[in-house]
């Protein structure tokens, strides 16, 4: 965080500490400051702490270094806004939801009666999406390659923002789903539950998940990046709007143009036969999608 120019969070260091129940913690909390400071921060969010004594090199490593990697591109050209980047400790069981996470002792102990306009956090995101089923590369051939992103019901501008930023990435199907289909994974749990719009993005759990197995040399680098550029789109986009309380959004159109677009129209009547649907356009035909993809094991 020093070497690429990010300032304390708060005070002269980047570390935040906390203890819960006699165990320390330490959350890393950097900014990089905006155009106008006047206005409420973005934040990104990753976490750092691992499962097990391992590498785990997607879960969640990956997700630190393209923070960091947005966190360069932001200073190099600043935002409209601050940008907070927060690398949580204690994500991972048991700490999970439980008080001693660590994204959940930021927003209720460490941010100094700081307001978080939205946030956009990342777990999982260094791998290609595994094909659970040989039928399923045969519609979705490009699935190695999505990007999963929930969140963009919890404000009406967030619709745009991940619409847009989908088409300036290339190579990079984006899929936007609720995040009711999977639930609270990650940090964006606390965001969530007080109101601060939010995206979360991640590729899934694969066959690494969680296991000593999880190493750097099987992360997608050329995809990391595509990743990175997207993110920063996002947070942009964010900075550049008043999106300071949650509001609900309709994405019915946003997820099918998106699914449409990564499975391409050729595909498309495979597609819907596969997942037994004779037409692709509202919530109840993405709640059949949603619930083929994990069936299929996704």
């Amino acid at each position: 965080m020093q070497e690429i120019g990010l300032g304390p969070f708060v005070g002269d260091s980047f570390e935040l500490p906390y203890e819960v129940h006699g165990q320390d913690f330490c959350n890393l909390v950097g900014v990089v400051p905006g155009t106008d400071p006047s206005k409420t921060p973005v934040l990104i969010g990753a976490h750092y702490d691992s499962v097990i004594a391992a590498p785990c090199a997607d879960d969640n490593a990956a997700a630190v270094a393209i923070a960091l990697g947005a966190a360069a591109r932001l200073i190099a050209t600043p935002a409209a806004r601050t940008v907070v980047i927060a690398i949580f400790d204690a994500e991972e069981p048991p700490h999970y939801q439980n008080a001693s996470m660590g994204s959940i002792r930021f927003y209720e102990d460490q941010r100094a009666g700081q307001a978080i306009s939205a946030a956009v956090i990342m777990d999982l995101v260094g791998h290609d999406v595994p094909v659970p089923d040989p039928e399923v590369s045969l519609f979705i051939p490009t699935l190695p390659k999505f990007l999963f992103v929930t969140g963009a019901e919890s404000h009406p501008a967030l619709v745009s923002i991940v619409q847009d930023a989908a088409g300036r990435v290339a190579d990079l199907p984006t899929i936007a789903a609720l995040n009711s289909y999977v639930g609270d994974v990650s940090d964006h749990h606390v965001f969530r539950l007080n109101d601060v719009p939010y995206l979360f993005l991640s590729c899934g759990r694969w066959e690494h998940y969680h296991m000593p197995s999880d190493t750097p040399d099987r992360l997608n680098y050329g995809k990391m990046a595509r990743i990175l550029e997207y993110l920063v789109h996002v947070v942009r986009a964010m900075c550049d709007r008043e999106l300071d309380r949650a509001m609900p959004a309709d994405t019915v159109g946003l997820e099918i143009k998106l699914i449409e677009a990564a499975i391409g129209p050729l595909r498309m009547p495979l597609f819907r036969k596969v997942v037994g649907l004779e037409k692709f356009e509202t919530r109840e035909d993405l709640d059949q999608f949603a619930a083929a993809l994990m069936s299929a094991g996704l």
